[in-house]
């Protein structure tokens, strides 16, 4: 067990290398990306399935109330989160509108758009970034190696070059808290320093 355990940790510190040395520029515009958002007053919508559904739920979370300083909210929302809203899509219509139905009702020209999945194919997913660039929504994508094409469809793209689930998961939320201490410390940066 605790040879495996040791090869676990070393295979996530080998994705999040991996992931730094091919998307550290892209993670830098991600942020800016997002600064330039937040600025205009536009909201910042996320989403995915699964294990990614609670990580879009946890990145808006980071922004509607704080990261590491005290400061204003912040305009995020998870797609992920009306059962309602989602089970009535899913029913009446299909489950691939889920979040393209939301980002038609809720999303203005200007907002973003924020994918998570790591196989970039989810049809859900597909489907709500083709809706969001159709609606005038800048878009990010978090992804893996097959999720190529989705990345260069949008005008982020943040793919782990790892083939194992967890893996790419583990480094979206790593690239995820990254994004908000940058969004932080360039929007708020004269509130005091951050907590640790």
């Amino acid at each position: 067990m605790r040879e495996r355990i040791v090869t676990l940790f070393g295979e996530h510190q080998c994705a999040a290398e991996a992931f730094l040395r091919r998307e550290a520029g892209s993670l830098e515009a991600a942020a800016g990306l997002l600064v330039e958002a937040f600025r205009a007053g536009r909201r910042v919508f996320f989403f995915g399935n699964g294990g990614s559904a609670a990580d879009a739920q946890h990145l808006a979370a980071e922004f509607v109330n704080r990261f590491l300083r005290e400061r204003p909210a912040l305009p995020a929302l998870a797609l992920t989160t009306d059962t309602s809203v989602l089970t009535s899509i899913a029913n009446d219509r299909a489950y691939d509108e889920v979040f393209s139905r939301q980002l038609e009702a809720l999303a203005v020209e200007g907002d973003v758009a924020v994918a998570l999945s790591t196989s970039g194919r989810s049809p859900s997913v597909v489907r709500g970034v083709e809706l969001a660039r159709k609606l005038g929504l800048r878009t990010l994508v978090f992804t893996g190696p097959r999720g190529e094409a989705l990345a260069r469809a949008a005008d982020v793209g943040l793919v782990v070059p790892s083939e194992s689930t967890p893996r790419i998961q583990e480094v979206h939320m790593l690239a995820g808290h990254v994004l908000c201490e940058l969004v932080e410390a360039v929007l708020f940066e004269d509130q005091g320093p951050a907590r640790s």
